[in-house]
Parts: C-alpha cells; sequence; structure tokens
C-alpha cells in the first residue's frame, strides 16, 4: 500500500539549507552515470566520487550526470558545491516528500517530478523523486535509486539516434521529462485493468473483500493524482520560461509533453470517476440482493400464513368438531392447503412478484 505522508518531522527546527534526507533508503550504493556527448561522439563512465571527477570538458559538450541514491548526504552536499547550487535547491533534492514544481534560481531551472512505476506483478505502484537541474550544457538527475525509465533516453545517446545528440541541455532536459511522462501511460493503463477486473467483481458478485479493493484502488488512484495533477503547472512553466537555457525550438517540444500531461490527467480522473461509481453500484447491488432475499422470505411467510392457519384451527382440542370424525378429512384438509398454496403462486405471479 502506497504511503501518502512521509516523515517530515525531522527537519523540525532546522536552520534553512540543513541536508536531511526525508524517504527510504532504497539503495546500498550511490550510483553515479556521467554521459559526455555532442554530434560526432559519446563518452559513458560510472564515477564514485563527486569532487573532481564531475567535469564538463567543454562548453561544446552536453553532459549528463545521474545520481541514483540520496542517503548520503556528504556526497550530495559536494556535488552542489561543486556545481554551485544554492543551499536551499540541494535541501529540496534530499527531501523526497516534494510536490512536483519548477523554480528558477540564477544560472540553474530546477524540475521535481514524480516517477511511477508498477511492481510486484503490477499489484503496488510505486513513486520515486526525480529531481532535473538544467544548467549551462548540463543536465544532473537526482534519484532515489538506480531504477528509472531513462534507458530509452541513454539508448538514443549512446546511438545517436533522433537529434538528442544534435541538441542542447534543454533538449535533453525535455527527453528525460518526456520519459517520465509517458510512462505515466503504463502505470494508468495497469490502473485500469484493475478497474475493470473490479467493476466486474462488483457487478457479478459484490463482497466485502470486493469494497475492500474499491477502498484500495480509490487509494491509488488519489496517490497518483498528487504526482500528476501538479506537473502540468511544471511543464507550462518550462513552456513559457524567460530563462535563455530553454531555447524556442524545445518549448515547442515541452508544448507535446504539456498535452501528454492533459490527456493523463483526463484518463486520471475517468478512472477516479469509474471508481467512486463502484461504490454506489457496490451499495445497490448488495440493497438488490438483500431484497431479493426479504422478498423470497416474505413469499414464503406469507404462504404458510393461511396453512398456519388451518392447522391451528384443526389442532384445538374440541371435541365436537365433525370434520374429526370424517373418514376422509385428513386427505381434504392436505388438499385444500395445496389449493391454497397453488392459488396464491398463481396470484403472485399475476401480479409479477415471482
Amino acid at each position: 500500500m502506497v504511503n501518502l505522508m512521509k516523515n517530515r518531522s525531522k527537519k523540525a527546527g532546522l536552520p534553512p539549507g540543513t541536508l536531511v534526507h526525508i524517504g527510504e533508503k532504497k539503495t546500498e550504493t550511490v550510483a553515479i552515470t556521467v554521459f559526455h556527448y555532442d554530434e560526432t561522439h559519446c563518452e559513458e563512465r560510472e564515477v564514485s566520487a563527486a569532487e573532481g571527477a564531475l567535469h564538463i570538458p567543454s562548453a561544446s559538450t552536453v553532459t549528463w550526470i545521474n545520481i541514483g541514491g540520496l542517503h548520503k548526504l556528504d556526497l550530495i552536499d559536494a556535488i552542489g558545491r561543486q556545481f554551485q547550487l544554492h543551499p536551499l535547491l540541494v535541501e529540496d533534492i534530499v527531501n523526497t516528500d516534494q510536490r512536483p514544481k519548477l523554480d528558477d534560481y540564477q544560472g540553474y531551472l530546477y524540475v521535481v517530478l514524480k516517477m511511477l512505476y508498477p511492481e510486484r506483478g503490477h499489484e503496488e505502484i510505486k513513486v520515486e523523486q526525480v529531481s532535473l537541474i538544467l544548467g549551462p550544457h548540463v543536465v544532473l538527475s537526482f534519484q532515489e535509486n538506480g531504477s528509472d525509465v531513462f534507458e530509452p533516453v541513454r539508448d538514443r545517446i549512446r546511438h545517436g539516434k533522433g537529434r538528442i545528440r544534435q541538441a542542447g541541455a534543454d533538449y535533453l532536459l525535455y527527453s528525460l521529462v518526456d520519459a517520465i511522462v509517458d510512462h505515466y501511460f503504463v502505470v494508468l493503463e495497469t490502473l485500469g485493468e484493475k478497474v475493470e477486473v473490479l467493476q466486474d467483481a462488483v457487478i457479478r458478485n459484490p463482497k466485502p473483500e470486493t469494497l475492500q479493493g474499491v477502498h484500495v484502488l480509490k487509494r491509488e488512484l488519489l496517490f497518483v493524482r498528487r504526482s500528476i495533477w501538479p506537473l502540468r503547472e511544471v511543464i507550462s512553466g518550462l513552456q513559457r520560461a524567460d530563462s535563455s537555457m530553454v531555447s524556442e525550438t524545445t518549448k515547442v517540444y515541452f508544448s507535446d509533453v504539456y498535452d501528454h500531461t492533459i490527456q493523463a490527467i483526463d484518463t486520471l480522473e475517468t478512472l477516479r470517476e469509474m471508481v467512486s461509481g463502484m461504490l454506489e453500484i457496490y451499495l445497490s447491488s448488495i440493497s438488490q440482493r438483500t431484497n431479493a432475499v426479504i422478498k423470497v422470505l416474505t413469499i414464503i411467510a406469507t404462504i404458510f400464513m393461511p396453512l398456519t392457519f388451518i392447522a391451528g384451527v384443526y389442532g384445538m382440542n374440541f371435541e365436537y368438531m365433525p370434520e374429526l370424525r370424517w373418514r376422509a378429512g385428513y386427505p381434504m384438509v392436505l388438499v385444500g392447503m395445496a389449493v391454497v398454496v397453488a392459488v396464491m403462486l398463481l396470484f403472485f405471479r399475476k401480479k409479477k412478484w415471482i
């Protein structure tokens, strides 16, 4: 089950810019991958230390540094000092409970996104905060662990596919944001399948376990909504960014990402409406089933009322009852009871009660 709140009390009373890792330790080691590329060549390597290893070869080369793991605060602080990042920006990187946002610092653009992916056989939705920093000819990406959805971007850089190697760092930022947004549809498809299965169960055979599943799914959709909904403001801000680091050509691509974000939000809202409707369907199905049971019990009780009356009459201990000495009395009473039942059933059917 997803956690809607994280422990932020560890930051209470601390001065601004103090590094406190809020979140789970999702990887034992911090993995740092560095790409240096331009139109003609690409260099990829992994490094183990921050200072002295993370350098930018030249102004004509785009550098992408991906850091997987945020629990080593001294390493994050060293990277921040090397690239002269604002202390508040570095503080937000290790605070993994951030809302998706866009901040414009002097010389840098800071973007916070939520990366969603299904886990454990598509049964649970996991979230990971991704911090992206766009600087002159460099993009820094910080993740809570080393797994991500950026492998297609890496593949395009390695093999020179598309225009990524011909474009600048702003296009790399677009590519990373686009990869995260596109993966939202994978998560939404997984949730859509859950909605369809649960909807069928609610209609065919509603049980208390089904109601529990509806509440769990509703909670997951709320969790996903918190991750996706603020993103449209972020993408819109990148479209209208006054920073010289985002070119007019790249802003057109961010417009396409904005359209994808709106589509993801529309899909999400449709799923939420369907789940909300499931609660009404469940209550209606339970009420209909209860009414059907009460209807059957009422018909049975109604049928036995005259039979009970007849049996009660002939169960009285009076001495002078002519039918008691009649040889055919017992079978005639049974026949009379059967006739009463038949007449009542015909009447119920005529009224369409059964």
